[in-house]
């Protein structure tokens, strides 16, 4: 039972017209006579209006129930207008008295947000009106001429988001990484030979831990080079960190020791 009235109320909304009368507009300057004319509204318009910089169009029109023939107020009025070439368009809403009555003016000396981005193709005006007890309507006005658009203000700072040429490097691999292996350990050896004039120290048993567990390092980071995340090789790092410095101070100590015994 509650469908079929839900039904019957959707039927009428449906059968219940709408129907736009009385629609004309003005193109008023500041010089000669304003221009007035009667347009029909309809589902396909062929209608043109031009209007320059320093004029102003004037549209009004009356928005009528077809089955009692009273003015009545939709609850959505809006003229939308649309570029067909570029598919640029903007929709304006249109305040619509009790009695059906609209009014809606465009200044081009001040255009409104609404309007879009215009060119020297003409915009598509359509009236769109919804209302809950009617079925919407989408009836064509006419085209409109207005003036292009100016281009946009350039900011200040634009240059700086410009793109650059493109920065040509030949990075070498191999180079580079020789370097970088070998930078520490050239650092290492100079002070060990400033601390002990005999490399094959490095090599003794209590210095030679200390040793591997620089090179683990090094190999550690190639590892993370070629496949580890760096979770692992925190991981692994810390691991290592703990065996360095226990074998760094061994090696320490053994100097010391060996520098004390030959002062005595």
């Amino acid at each position: 039972m509650k469908a079929a009235f839900l039904l019957l109320l959707a039927a009428v909304a449906q059968a219940a017209k709408l129907s736009v009368e009385s629609a004309k507009y003005s193109v008023i300057s500041g010089k000669g006579e304003p221009r007035t004319k009667s347009i029909e509204a309809t589902e396909k318009s062929s209608e043109t209006v031009t209007i320059t910089q320093d004029e102003t169009l004037k549209l009004s029109f009356q928005i009528i129930d077809k089955a009692s023939g009273k003015g009545i107020q939709p609850e959505q009025t809006f003229l939308r207008f649309y570029d067909e070439e570029s598919g640029e368009e903007g929709i304006q809403p249109v305040r619509v008295t009790s009695s059906g009555k609209a009014k809606f003016d465009l200044n081009m000396a001040k255009p409104p947000a609404s309007l879009p981005p215009t060119s020297a193709a003409p915009l598509k005006v359509t009236l769109l009106i919804g209302s809950s007890s009617h079925s919407p309507e989408k009836l064509e006005l006419f085209n409109l001429h207005v003036p292009a658009s100016y281009a946009a203000p350039a900011h200040p700072d634009e240059a700086n988001f410009h793109l650059l040429p493109e920065l040509a490097h030949t990075f070498r691999v191999c180079l580079f990484a020789a370097v970088v292996f070998a930078a520490p350990w050239t650092v290492l050896l100079g002070l060990w030979f400033s601390i002990s004039a005999s490399l094959p120290r490095l090599f003794s048993p209590n210095i030679l831990p200390f040793t591997a567990s620089l090179g683990a390092f090094e190999f550690l980071l190639y590892r993370y080079w070629v496949d580890l995340k760096l979770g692992d090789v925190l991981t692994y790092g810390t691991i290592l960190g703990v065996v360095t410095l226990f074998t760094g101070r061994h090696a320490l100590a053994s100097i010391a020791d060996r520098r004390l015994g030959s002062q005595k």
